[in-house]
């Protein structure tokens, strides 16, 4: 358990900070889980512009921290492979 100030108030910045990324990565998520239903369904149109909106969010997640900069890297070049490959 911490005892000193300082690290009681590490302990707390944290808490608080463990939150917010926990809040941040659920809300990457659910847009990468848009894009990947849209995919499966076959919509072309619904999967690009769930790809458009997903993206922003998780560049957003590297400025954060939250995940790295190569990570997303991946993740948008393999879905817009996909998205690009639905109907062709």
């Amino acid at each position: 358990m911490a005892n000193s100030p300082q690290a009681k108030k590490r302990a707390r910045q944290n808490e608080r900070r463990f939150a917010i990324n926990k809040a941040r990565r659920s809300r990457i998520r659910t847009y990468l889980r848009k894009v990947e239903e849209a995919i499966a369904s076959g919509d072309k149109d619904a999967a690009a512009v769930a790809l458009r909106q997903a993206q922003p969010e998780l560049m957003r997640g590297v400025t954060k921290g939250v995940l790295h900069k190569n990570t997303v890297a991946r993740k948008l070049s393999r879905l817009s492979a996909r998205v690009k490959a639905i109907g062709a």
